[in-house]
């Protein structure tokens, strides 16, 4: 899958909902703030409280920012600190309120900042700053006697030191929690943007691969479909024209013709029912083609009632084959068959040869036809026409290949025209499997 790269992945904007809830965040901060500075002032909590426009002023640097921290994360952290160090510094009477802001501006940034480096140093710089800023406030108030009178101030475990101890580790805990927080829900964003992204390519990759099974199947059902009304359309037109020639002179010969014909039609039908019946319940199709090798020699008795003299001979020892490669050798033979009828012309001959090797098994189908092509040329066999479509060629290969085979076709040197079919034993059963 491909990974998304930190320099390229952009989070996406915030959506309009995403906004309009920063700005109830922002009005419901600025509320409870000003609730409990007047909750503060009431219970005493601080002796010289600020003035009310001190106060409302720090109580809205630091709460009403927040409308806009997914939009300008650092800015709104640089101005919710500055919020808070008035508040903090004037004694503003919030305390509560106000350091949560300032813990919501300090995630914003982590989360939402798309420069990495931008955010990382505006967020430590004001760590950095506030820590300072406790330093000093703890050494000032270290020589105020009037800070925790009683409270012992001298050796490293005094109250005072345990005091100061207790304030550095409580701010250090809150802004490295402000960091994580925010660092996590930045790759916890990125992660699922790249869940989605990887959803979408698997997405993509099932609609190609549902794209290419279907053109698959249109090639296959295409290439059956030339296979089987081929060979028996052919058929049937030779015996209906020597039927048509013959009725008159011969009325006997015509009826065996056409006998042939509505044999072959029978034929038709019956391989183009399968056909459908495959398509329709695809459990079925490992049985549905019942046609093999075994069957040649009656092709080569179909070839030589419809008017063509064929010879089949096997050599080598016979043996199972693959279904698969056992249909397409018959494919191929009834195809080449065809195309001897259709283009070889008056007279010719086509002899059938099926060998056994150790390895490998071949089918080789020649004719000893001869015609003319257009432009005057002499052409031989169903290799030479022009006028073909290449259909029957192309889905030889296709077929053979598809089983880890090959086939080669050219004119015969003593005239004619050659088909040869062969399939590797080896990659056959592969590719069956």
């Amino acid at each position: 899958m491909t990974a998304i790269p930190d320099a390229e992945w952009v989070r996406p904007k915030p959506s309009p909902a995403e906004l309009r809830s920063d700005v109830w965040l922002a009005v419901a901060l600025a509320a409870a703030a000003t609730l409990t500075s007047l909750l503060y002032v009431r219970m005493g909590f601080y002796e010289n409280p600020a003035p009310l426009w001190l106060t409302v002023l720090g109580i809205a640097l630091c709460t009403v920012p927040l409308a806009f921290r997914r939009r300008y994360p650092p800015a709104v952290a640089i101005v919710v600190a500055i919020g808070f160090f008035v508040c903090g510094q004037f004694e503003v009477p919030e305390i509560l309120v106000i350091n949560i802001c300032l813990f919501i501006a300090l995630y914003a940034v982590g989360a939402w900042e798309q420069n990495r480096r931008l955010g990382f140093w505006v967020r430590f710089g004001i760590t950095a700053a506030m820590l300072v800023w406790v330093v000093i406030a703890l050494i000032i108030t270290s020589s105020d006697p009037d800070a925790f009178p009683g409270a012992p101030r001298s050796g490293i475990f005094s109250a005072f030191a345990t005091f100061a101890v207790l304030q550095i580790i409580t701010n250090l805990m809150y802004f490295v929690g402000a960091f994580i927080f925010g660092e996590r829900s930045w790759w916890a964003a990125r992660s699922n943007a790249r869940l989605e992204a990887q959803g979408r390519e698997l997405e993509l990759e099932r609609q190609t691969s549902a794209e290419q099974a279907v053109a698959l199947d249109r090639i296959t059902i295409a290439r059956e479909l030339h296979d089987v009304v081929a060979h028996h359309v052919s058929v049937m037109g030779i015996q209906a024209a020597a039927a048509r020639r013959s009725l008159a002179r011969d009325p006997e010969q015509a009826s065996r013709a056409l006998a042939v014909v509505e044999e072959s039609a029978h034929t038709a039908v019956t391989e183009l029912r399968r056909l459908v019946h495959t398509l329709r319940s695809p459990e079925a199709e490992q049985g549905s083609s019942t046609v093999g090798i075994a069957h040649l020699g009656t092709l080569v008795a179909e070839s030589q009632s419809s008017g063509l003299p064929t010879t089949l001979i096997v050599a080598g020892e016979p043996r199972p084959l693959p279904l698969l490669v056992d249909v397409a050798l018959y494919r191929i033979v009834q195809e080449a068959l065809t195309n001897v009828r259709k283009h070889a012309g008056r007279g010719a001959t086509a002899e059938v040869r099926l060998r056994f090797g150790d390895d490998a098994v071949e089918v080789e189908i020649t004719d000893d036809g001869v015609r003319q092509t257009l432009g005057g040329r002499a052409g031989s066999g169903a290799g030479a026409n022009p006028n073909g479509s290449g259909l029957g060629l192309r889905g030889m290969r296709e077929r053979i290949g598809a089983v880890g085979g090959e086939v080669s076709t050219g004119r015969r040197e003593r005239g004619g025209f050659m088909v040869r079919a062969r399939v590797p034993l080896g990659e056959a059963q592969e590719a069956t499997a």
